[in-house]
């Protein structure tokens, strides 16, 4: 039996982030300081934000164009960094 591959990415594309966190200005911020840094000009008018039912947690999902492996190992990692942050997908 042969192990299944993880499907091949060509570069670049369009790829969707989504960042799990506290819903506190703060996390917003975070997450524009860390694309600025590794995804300048990525379109922040396609950032959508869900609010949880009682509104202590959001889900912020943007799309940026990767250009690489690297590049989104170190967004994944940078945007860890912060306490706000529970979860990268």
């Amino acid at each position: 039996m042969t192990e299944q591959e993880a499907p091949k990415i060509e570069f670049p594309c369009d790829y969707p982030i989504k960042v799990m966190g506290e819903a506190r200005e703060e996390l917003r911020e975070h997450i524009l300081q860390v694309m600025d840094n590794h995804a300048p000009g990525f379109d922040q008018g396609k950032i959508t934000v869900r609010d949880s039912s009682k509104g202590r947690w959001q889900s912020i999902t943007l799309v940026i164009t990767a250009t690489g492996k690297p590049q989104l190992e170190a967004i994944f990692a940078e945007l860890k960094t912060s306490r706000l942050v529970k979860m990268v997908l």
